[in-house]
């Protein structure tokens, strides 16, 4: 562990983890003293947490997260003493694997504004149902005080229903025209990113972010509805909401050396990301369409009919299909009798080396390839390669969590024989 740069790492994270306990109650007590007059907004939910977090940082001029990857236990807590207690707003982003953790987040950030941005099936196996989900997420709705305020997305059924779990207010933000924050006439403006007409409190105006996907309005219309919420201007915040980027791993265009764009949307793979990824790809008015996918993320039983019916969907609207991991011969039982020809379906081995010398002989100058696949696949390294970098890591399996591609220390000098005990299977 102490032989490589990221093994240290790992090490150092290992041991933060650890302080839990004491770093929990530290964060607790600095909470209701020194921090006691930092209006705190938790961002909770199943998808779209980075993004909703950084587009209501942005909005109320709060500081960013330094990592959209350090959403628990020991991260949360050191997040929380990091924040000055001159600052008037902070936003934090919390993410759950197990039942009864979101309660201990809850009691120690104590939240005025509390985001929930989805309820989905990630983490089913380890928490159970989608009502288990819900109940557990709906912990941090439960801390709100009277005088705290729900900020609840309109459109997602799960979510709602959380408006009974708390006396705090409640404000709804989506498409639906109930919502107190809705988007209507929304429209691509590839590779720029969206357009929409917004509504909020009575208000009216035309809209436009940098983000890719008729999904990602929502955590614009979050970060609205929580600034509307603050007394911000509906016009300031607009004009902020325009300077954010897209989150790196999500809906993110790439340009490549060749003329093409990878479109990068690496960093999830639970079903429902999939399914959403492609519908918003087809969208994406360009000559030639690739799709690159990897592993289904916690895939319910049975695994076969999933992967056939996403290999039908991408046979529908792309011209080839590149094919990373174990599941071929799944994806291509569904693609083929779609109508996709044998010789578009390519099996893209298992390394980013292999992955990339797959996607170099079917990229032409215009296409757009969407990179799909479990994070533990780590498949921007594929990107990183079209793009010319030097990658010399070569693991198919990098279970890593706290730190990404870009950041590695073990991206460009590769392990050179040492084991790396987090990327067995």
């Amino acid at each position: 562990m102490l032989r490589t740069p990221a093994g240290r790492i790992q090490v150092g994270n290992g041991i933060a983890y650890r302080l839990w306990p004491v770093l929990s109650r530290l964060g607790r007590l600095y909470r209701v003293t020194a921090a006691r007059n930092v209006r705190l907004t938790v961002v909770v939910g199943s998808f779209g947490k980075s993004t909703t977090t950084r587009a209501v940082a942005t909005a109320l001029a709060a500081p960013l997260p330094k990592s959209v990857l350090a959403n628990a236990w020991s991260s949360i807590a050191l997040r929380l003493l990091r924040t000055r207690p001159t600052q008037e707003h902070a936003v934090i982003e919390v993410g759950i694997a197990a039942p009864g953790q979101m309660a201990r987040y809850a009691r120690m950030l104590r939240p005025d504004t509390v985001v929930v941005t989805s309820i989905g099936s990630e983490h089913q196996r380890t928490i159970g149902s989608l009502d288990a989900i819900r109940d557990e997420k709906a912990r941090m709705v439960e801390e709100l005080q009277r005088s705290g305020t729900a900020v609840l997305n309109g459109d997602d059924a799960n979510v709602i229903a959380m408006k009974e779990r708390t006396q705090a207010r409640v404000v709804t933000f989506g498409f639906d025209e109930a919502c107190d924050v809705q988007a209507t006439r929304v429209s691509m403006d590839w590779p720029e990113g969206m357009r929409f007409h917004v509504r909020a409190f009575g208000e009216e105006r035309e809209a436009r972010i940098r983000l890719i996907g008729r999904h990602m309005v929502y955590p614009a219309l979050a970060a609205i509805a929580v600034a509307r919420v603050h007394g911000l201007s509906l016009d300031d915040t607009l004009l902020r909401l325009e300077s954010v980027p897209p989150t790196p791993g999500r809906m993110e265009p790439v340009a490549l050396p060749n003329g093409s764009i990878a479109l990068r949307d690496d960093y999830k793979s639970t079903l429902e990301t999939i399914h959403v990824a492609l519908e918003e790809f087809a969208e994406i008015p360009v000559p030639g369409r690739v799709v690159m996918l990897g592993d289904v993320w916690d895939p319910p039983e049975p695994e076969d009919p999933i992967y056939e019916a996403l290999g039908a969907r991408v046979a529908r609207i792309a011209s080839h299909f590149v094919v990373v991991g174990e599941n071929l011969q799944r994806y291509e039982a569904g693609a083929l009798p779609a109508g996709m020809e044998a010789q578009a379906v390519t099996y893209g081995g298992h390394t980013p080396q292999e992955a990339a010398e797959a996607l170099r002989k079917v990229l032409r100058p215009g296409d757009v390839v969407l990179i799909k696949g479990r994070r533990s696949q780590r498949l921007d390294r594929v990107r990183m390669i079209l793009q010319g970098r030097s990658v010399r890591c070569d693991l198919d399996y990098c279970d890593l969590r706290t730190i990404d591609c870009e950041e590695c220390p073990m991206l460009e000098i590769g392990w050179a024989g040492h084991r790396a005990i987090w990327g067995q299977r």
